[in-house]
């Protein structure tokens, strides 16, 4: 049974992913949408090309508005899966970096959610200009993105004593 009164781990600024650490989670989740888009792509590809729509790509390329929607979807559907059953995108899993809540533990869905339609605000990138390394779809969805080892670490000492 626990306790009320048992003090829970709180994330510090020692343990969060550096800044070339979330760099390198971001060109590497953006080439892992790349290939999801191409095979994502190439099975609509051939859907419609099977139900008779023989311009597809060329209509693709003329419409902005598709190629955006199709684009976002992607994104949103690899973060979501990736963070929602691992709470790490391939990047993070790279990087040995996790996402977490304050408490060390694995998010909530509507904290994944909230984290990845947060990505689509315009400029975002530009919230990791500061010190901590946190974006707006980590302070907003109140999630961390931290070394896994450091965390492992830390958790472990915080519980034993």
């Amino acid at each position: 049974m626990e306790e009320k009164n048992q003090k829970k781990f709180i994330v510090t600024a020692e343990i969060l992913a550096s800044h070339s650490q979330r760099f390198l989670n971001l060109l590497m989740d953006y080439i892992a949408q790349l290939f999801l888009f191409i095979i994502a792509f190439s099975i609509a590809a051939v859907i419609a090309e099977s139900n008779g729509n023989k311009d597809f790509m060329g209509n693709f390329v003329k419409n902005d508005i598709a190629q955006y929607t199709f684009v976002t979807c992607i994104a949103l559907f690899y973060y979501n899966v990736f963070e929602i059953f691992f709470a790490r995108t391939v990047g993070k899993f790279i990087t040995q970096t996790i996402v977490v809540d304050e408490n060390g533990e694995k998010p909530n869905h509507e904290q994944i959610l909230v984290r990845t339609l947060c990505r689509l605000i315009p400029f975002e990138i530009f919230s990791f200009l500061g010190m901590p390394c946190r974006g707006w779809h980590d302070s907003i969805s109140k999630t961390y993105v931290v070394n896994k080892i450091l965390l492992e670490e830390k958790k472990k000492q915080f519980y034993s004593l």
